[in-house]
């Protein structure tokens, strides 16, 4: 298991992966990161740059607004239910937004709004796996890991409509 930083725009990017692709993308405040770090080095992950070349590469190119779509390997765990979540969460395009129940729908059981939510907020490779672009019914934001500013900038950032 590996992990690097990646200094965006935004804040600064912890980044996981092992030899099948990248397992985690968060977005930590700098007063975190070196907890962050301690952590990651207590599980045996290993610094190791090199091997996230390609995914700094790409939200390089994201947060300078030339890429829409990500192209890299994901080696999320979870449950088949998440797995099924976050697959559909990478249909809903940059500068769109989708509702927990679209969310629901588009996974073929409609009366799983909830598991759906519990889902979307486990998701562990934000920004690449847009959990972000899913908002309330009301077209008003709802719960992001990273914070709602973040995720409203986020938004913005892609051009997508939603309700402050």
């Amino acid at each position: 298991m590996y992990y690097t930083y990646y200094k965006s725009p935004l804040g600064d990017i912890a980044l996981t992966a092992n030899e099948q692709g990248l397992t985690a993308l968060t977005f930590i405040s700098s007063k975190k990161t070196e907890d962050y770090k301690a952590l990651l080095i207590s599980k045996n992950y290993q610094n190791n740059p090199e091997k996230f070349t390609q995914v700094c590469q790409q939200l390089t190119e994201y947060f300078s607004g030339e890429r829409k779509e990500f192209d890299l390997p994901l080696a999320a765990t979870g449950t088949p239910f998440q797995q099924k979540v976050w697959q559909a969460l990478c249909a809903i395009k940059q500068g769109e937004t989708k509702t927990y129940a679209w969310l629901a729908k588009k996974i073929n059981n409609e009366k799983a709004v909830r598991a759906v939510g519990s889902a979307n907020g486990a998701n562990p490779i934000a920004l690449i796996v847009p959990c972000h672009r899913v908002i309330g019914s009301n077209g008003k934001l709802t719960g992001y890991a990273g914070g709602l500013a973040l995720k409203a900038k986020l938004l913005m950032h892609e051009g997508a409509l939603f309700k402050p």
